[in-house]
C-alpha cells in the first residue's frame, strides 16, 4: 500500500512491513488532489485540494503519526488492476489503521451534535455509500469539523450517530458486526447515496467479507446481484433473501 508522509507530503509504497498510520475519511469535493498530481509538490500546493491534504497531515502529525492514508492521493486510479485491488482491500486498510479522522467539511464543533438541527446531524458524510465502512471498520474514529476542530469520537457520539444512521448503538460499543444478520447490515446502507450506481454494492464487500472485481459499466442492479451471489457463497444466513 501507499502512504503519505505527514512531514514531507511525499507518497511512499510499502510492500511488506507497513508502519503505523492514520487515515482520513472524507466526502469528495469537485477538485481533489490525485496520486498523479501530488507527486509534484510545487504544483500540488497550488491546487484547490491541497488545503484538505495539508490539514489532514497537520492533524495526524500533531498526534504523532508520521504516515497517513488518503484515498485520493494514495491510489493510482488510472491503473485498473491497482484500483480493483484497492477497492477489495479497503476494508482491511481501515481495519489496520491506528485511527481514522472523519473530516466533516459541513459541520462545526460549536454546535451540540445531539441537537437535531445541528450540522453534524445533517452532514453529507453520513449520507454517502463509502463512508459506511469508514464509520464501522477503524479501531477508533474521531470526527473533525470544517476547521479541523474535534467534534467527538465514534464512542462519545454513539447515541447521536445511531439516530442518524439507524445502526444499533451496540455496534459503536464494541459488538461485532458479524453478529448482525445480512439483512440488518444491508439496511444500514439502504438510504445512502453514491455518484455511481455500482457503488451501491461495492462499499459493502468488506462488511460481508467478500471480494469481487468492480466493473463500472455493469450497472447497479448487476453489481447488486453479483454481490448477493458472493455473500451466499460464504454465508448461510437466510435473511439475505429478504432483499
Amino acid at each position: 500500500m501507499r502512504l503519505l508522509n505527514t512531514n514531507t507530503f511525499k507518497v511512499r509504497k510499502f510492500d511488506s512491513i507497513i508502519p503505523g498510520y492514520a487515515i482520513i475519511s472524507h466526502t469528495w469535493d469537485t477538485k481533489e488532489l490525485t496520486f498523479q498530481k501530488i507527486r509534484n509538490l510545487e504544483t500540488a500546493k497550488l491546487h484547490a485540494g491541497w488545503k484538505k491534504v495539508e490539514g489532514a497531515c497537520t492533524l495526524a502529525r500533531g498526534f504523532g503519526s508520521n504516515w497517513i492514508w488518503i484515498d485520493t492521493c494514495c491510489i493510482n486510479k488510472e491503473n485498473g488492476s491497482e484500483f480493483s485491488e484497492a477497492l477489495n482491500s479497503m476494508y482491511m486498510c481501515y481495519s489496520n489503521s491506528d485511527v481514522c479522522y472523519a473530516y466533516l467539511s459541513d459541520a462545526s464543533n460549536m454546535e451540540d451534535p445531539s441537537d437535531p438541527k445541528s450540522r453534524f446531524r445533517r452532514s453529507k458524510w453520513f449520507q454517502r455509500g463509502w463512508t459506511l465502512q469508514e464509520l464501522l471498520t477503524p479501531p477508533n474514529v474521531v470526527f473533525m469539523d470544517k476547521d479541523w476542530k474535534e467534534i467527538g469520537t465514534r464512542y462519545s457520539l454513539r447515541d447521536a450517530i445511531s439516530v442518524i444512521t439507524t445502526i444499533p448503538v451496540e455496534v459503536f460499543e464494541g459488538r461485532e458486526i458479524e453478529t448482525f444478520s445480512v439483512a440488518q447490515r444491508m439496511s444500514w446502507a439502504a438510504f445512502r447515496k453514491t455518484l455511481k450506481p455500482e457503488d451501491q454494492a461495492y462499499p459493502l464487500m468488506g462488511i460481508f467479507g467478500v471480494h469481487m472485481t468492480p466493473i463500472y459499466s455493469e450497472g447497479g442492479i448487476k453489481a447488486f446481484i453479483r454481490r448477493q451471489q458472493e455473500i451466499i457463497k460464504v454465508s448461510d444466513n437466510r435473511s439475505i433473501f429478504a432483499w
